[in-house]
Order: C-alpha cells, then structure tokens, then sequence
C-alpha cells in the first residue's frame, strides 16, 4: 500500500507526529524567543504543527515542506482554520529537493524526525547548517540507541545497528560540525508509549470504519507487528530526543553567547 496513506491512518490521533508530548514542544517553542518576521523552514513538517504554533507565538514567516500529500493537506486546513493570515507555506516535496534563494538565509531550520531524508543524523546537521543564518537555530530530533539493540530486535525490523547512534554521539555531531548545543529535550516512556500506542488505536478505528478498504487488512498487520517489537524490545532499547543548536552560538574567542 501507499506509505504516505499507511501513515496518515496511523497518525491521525496525534498531534505531534513523533514521540514527544505537547508539553515539551511547548517549551521547546517559548525558548526559541524568535523576533516577528523571522524565517523558518521546517523539512518534514508532518501536519505542521510546529511551524504553526512558531508562527501563533512569534509571528514568523515559514515554509513547510512535507512528501505526504495527506500531512499537507492537514497542515494547510488547519492554518487556514487558526491562522488566516500569517505567512506560511505549505509545500509536498521531499526536502532533500528544496534549495533556498540563498545560503545562511532562515533564522531556524529544522527536521524534526526525518534525517533519512539526507541519509542520516549527521548529513541532515550538515543540510541545515548550510540553510541557517549566522547566529540562528539549528533543530533536529533524532532516536537513539539505549543500549546495544539485541540482534532478535534488529531482524524483526529490518533495522541495522548504524542507524542510529548513543544519545552522546548525536550530540557530538553537531558540535564537530561547529554548532553550539545549547538545549536538548528527551523523550520519556511515557511519551513513547502514547506515541506507539495511539497509531494501534488510529489503525483499529480506522479499520472498523473502512472495512472495504482493500488496505485494512496490511493496516492492521503491520501495526500488529510493530506493537509486538515495540513491546518486546523497542520500548527499553530506543530513546528519542530533540536537539537544539545554535549556529556560531558561542565565539570561538571569547566564549561569550554569539550576538547576532
């Protein structure tokens, strides 16, 4: 079936399309103290609703690319419905495809769980730096390893070890590419439960409402399979965090916080 199809039934309970609360993005936003005006990109914006709420507290201007036309069509419903006005696009695009007019222009830049766009955490860091101003934020969420990942867990599902690194090496990554980490934001178990467990929930309403769909019956397979990886394994051997850097945060000279 459609991947973009099998993820819009699966995520339509969230908020966030990833495994991190409401409350954390939250205070992720209000630490962003953006000035009015100022332009942010988000690649892999999902439903877009971070860009939105940058935009309901700061009045920035944004553009938010998405490859699933179904995430997109939500995002723009909804800034539409909240936010008439405010400038924002919503594009569907992969967004290793998306170039700027021009370099070091966006006042922040992020993707937040999408580094397989650019081909890992590290090549996504290196992607972004490039679009973000001087002095401007850098922000990436990214899943690390708790722990070595049993070798039961990895053909379950087809993941490889060097998928993912420890939760110090995507931090470290940043740095070595001369971004400042000034903040990260870790995802509990809590979080990741509801996160897993709301697509088995989206996935079963979704299948008793459309039991013609010729999809229903991989719909629910999959998610069936998932919960058993995540239940067995995943849940003590994946972690989530989100990474704030600055660009040029911290000089070089003096150790004094850039100020742009």
């Amino acid at each position: 079936m459609d991947i973009w199809k099998y993820f819009d039934i699966t995520h339509r309970e969230h908020v966030f399309c990833n495994p991190m609360s409401v409350e954390k993005f939250e205070e992720l936003i209000a630490l962003l103290r953006l000035e009015p005006g100022a332009k942010v990109l988000e690649i892999a914006t999902g439903k877009g609703e971070f860009i939105l709420r940058l935009a309901e507290r700061y009045k920035i201007e944004g553009t938010g690319l998405d490859i699933s036309q179904f995430h997109i069509a939500d995002a723009q419903k909804k800034c539409k419905e909240r936010l008439p006005d405010a400038r924002l696009t919503f594009l569907v695009m992969d967004g290793a495809d998306y170039k700027p007019d021009k370099p070091e222009s966006f006042d922040l830049v992020a993707c937040i769980g999408a580094s397989w766009i650019y081909g890992g955490h590290k090549e996504t860091l290196k992607a972004l730096k490039e679009m973000a101003a001087p002095g401007s934020w850098v922000v990436v969420g990214e899943p690390y390893w708790r722990h070595e990942p049993a070798a039961e867990y990895l053909k379950a599902t087809g993941e490889d070890r060097s998928m993912f690194g420890l939760h110090y090496e995507n931090a470290q990554a940043g740095q070595e590419l001369g971004l400042e980490l000034v903040y990260t934001i870790v995802s509990s178990p809590d979080d990741w439960d509801r996160y897993e467990a709301l697509q088995w929930y989206a996935a079963v309403e979704w299948a008793a409402g459309h039991p013609d769909d010729p999809d229903a019956g991989e719909v629910l397979e999959r998610v069936r399979d998932n919960r058993a990886n995540y239940l067995r394994w995943g849940r003590e051997t994946v972690g989530w965090s989100v990474y704030v850097f600055k660009k040029d945060g911290v000089a070089a000279n003096n150790g004094h916080p850039y100020q742009g």
